[in-house]
């Protein structure tokens, strides 16, 4: 882990946090720290656990033991409202967009506000624009999920989850399914979006190298575990001989014999 400077200014601080499935230890002895205001990147290669522990540190799993802190509070330990109202703390953005093809572009952005808060149909409708705007969707409201392309109903499902005003912005592989262009596009929108809003990002990426140009903070997990964690230029100069071929691997787009490893 970083210093404890950036220990002091994480928001969010994982320890030794252990999940098993039936037989299978998927996360196992995880520690990582997320700084308040930064990007912090998660990769490593298919299976090593990197969806399950974006699950635990955004409260929709448990985990076996361990410790995750939010704002230095052990949410492992909370439940009923005490858990919701950290739960209010999130948006997340899921690798499906998770979008209603029978909505449109600002209903489904919308849907959170008129579900969970007491706004005014004004003030949401003034919301939604304003979130819109954000993401380059101005314009785009009376449009369906299906009118849209990949990219746009990325743009989309990241305004629905950046509407109700999170402080930590959870991101599952933002740029499956799209072209190196539009991957392009939106890591500088998550970059530009996490500045606007002085968010906390967290995000499982797929898309390595790429991804390391907008990333405060990498940590590559291997095996249930953090094996490497620093800024980005640090992780690639370790030296250490499993990310290097994992990053080999992504290169050539054959992570196969280090995903049977982890």
């Amino acid at each position: 882990m970083d210093s404890a400077e950036n220990r002091k200014g994480a928001a969010i601080e994982v320890r030794d946090l252990c999940r098993s499935f039936g037989r299978q230890r998927v996360l196992d002895g995880v520690d990582l720290d997320c700084p308040r205001a930064q990007i912090t990147t998660i990769v490593g290669p298919s299976g090593c656990g990197k969806t399950v522990l974006l699950k635990h540190i955004n409260l929709l799993l448990r985990p076996d033991s361990g410790r995750i802190m939010v704002d230095g509070t052990d949410v492992t330990r909370l439940g009923g409202r005490a858990l919701d109202g950290v739960r209010e703390k999130f948006g997340m953005l899921f690798q499906a967009n998770a979008l209603f093809d029978s909505m449109s572009v600002f209903e489904n952005v919308a849907f959170p506000l008129v579900e969970k808060t007491r706004l005014s149909r004004g003030e949401i409708a003034d919301r939604v624009h304003e979130t819109l705007g954000a993401v380059g969707l101005q314009g785009m409201e009376r449009k369906y999920p299906s009118e849209l392309s990949g990219g746009m109903q990325k743009r989309a499902a990241l305004a629905r989850a950046l509407v109700r005003r999170p402080r930590i912005l959870m991101l599952d592989e933002p740029t499956t399914g799209l072209d190196p262009a539009r991957t392009g596009s939106i890591h500088a929108l998550v970059r530009s979006t996490q500045e606007r809003f002085g968010l906390s990002v967290v995000m499982v990426s797929h898309d390595v190298p790429a991804v390391f140009e907008i990333s405060d903070r990498v940590a590559f997990m291997h095996q249930g575990k953090i094996r490497l964690y620093g800024r980005p230029e640090e992780v690639r100069g370790a030296g250490d001989e499993v990310f290097d071929r994992f990053l080999a691997g992504r290169a050539s787009g054959d992570e196969s014999e280090l995903s049977a490893a982890g």
